[in-house]
């Protein structure tokens, strides 16, 4: 009888241990996704624009109080990096990415790329992220005769050819290759133009296919992305791996597909997009970096929606 009281107490420990692990995975399932992930919940200061510009301190202390744990920088706010630096240790918060302005001399990539990476490193900046297209010349540096901003852009996405895009390809490429020998990485960020279409493609397409994925990373907009009628979730299993950081946007249901800036902005979680897919989703495909960002207008304090945002994030099991 000995042997069968073996074999019993035998299935009887591994039914228990597959019991435990069954429901050691079910918890780990059931924690919210920033928890599980171990994943630092960041926002772009471009967010709180006016705020930071006024009281950079009091802003960083407040946002780390909501409960962010990082930033991205949008530009330096007038601070040299070392200033910028002592005003994030002191919130307690770290950056790792900055958005880095594609010409206007020193601080942007047209400018002194040694210095550029200085100063990013002084900061802990790892990521140098394009923010937007390198306007060709041809449409001029601003807007001129009484166009507006909003008119400006949109000749710029209406205007833009495949060559213009792959000029942009080689431009990242060319700074990436000089950077990443000082230890910064170079990034896209899109908007909605980048999915007007060009012949059988678009410019976010061209901008993938000629870049170099050993210098060059993709931070997806993906409000901009949803705003364009594109599908995130498409598109970042299309292209496993080559986005690397996110800015978490959403957007009303009443957004009209577009290709021209357009977008009706809602904090997270009372938007559209469905963010228990899309989170883990962008996790499994290679993103690491998430950034909470919201376009204007805002409907109530630029902090006030950063913390629904940051709170919906925070607790929201995906």
């Amino acid at each position: 009888m000995r042997p069968t009281s073996n074999v019993l107490d035998r299935r009887g420990f591994l039914a228990a241990a597959a019991a435990l692990v069954t429901a050691s995975a079910a918890g780990a399932a059931a924690q919210p996704f920033f928890k599980r992930t171990g994943l630092p919940l960041g926002i772009q200061l471009y967010t709180l624009g006016p705020d930071a510009a006024k009281d950079l301190d009091g802003t960083l202390q407040a946002v780390g109080k909501i409960g962010y744990q990082r930033v991205e920088l949008a530009g330096f706010l007038g601070r040299t990096p070392a200033e910028m630096k002592a005003s994030l240790d002191k919130a307690g918060l770290t950056c790792v990415s900055a958005h880095i302005q594609s010409r206007g001399g020193d601080g942007a990539f047209d400018g002194d790329l040694a210095k550029l990476a200085d100063g990013l490193k002084t900061v802990g900046v790892k990521t140098a992220v394009m923010p937007s297209v390198y306007v060709p010349e041809r449409f001029g540096a601003r807007p001129t005769n009484g166009e507006s901003v909003v008119g400006y852009l949109q000749r710029i996405a209406a205007g833009m050819t495949a060559d213009d895009w792959k000029m942009n390809a080689d431009y990242l490429n060319a700074k990436a290759k000089v950077l990443k020998a000082a230890g910064i990485q170079v990034g896209y960020h899109n908007h909605n133009m980048e999915f007007a279409p060009v012949g059988a493609t678009n410019g976010l397409e061209i901008l993938l296919a000629n870049t170099d994925p050993a210098l060059v990373t993709f931070e997806m907009d993906i409000g901009w992305v949803a705003a364009g009628g594109a599908d995130p979730l498409a598109l970042l299993r299309k292209h496993k791996g080559r986005f690397t950081m996110m800015h978490v946007k959403d957007i009303k249901a009443d957004t009209k597909p577009n290709f021209t800036f357009g977008m009706d902005p809602a904090e997270i979680g009372s938007g559209k997009l469905d963010w228990k897919t899309l989170l883990p989703a962008a996790y499994a495909e290679g993103v690491r970096g998430f950034y909470v960002e919201q376009e204007p207008p805002f409907i109530r304090p630029r902090l006030e929606a950063a913390k629904i945002s940051h709170d919906y994030l925070a607790s929201v099991v995906a």
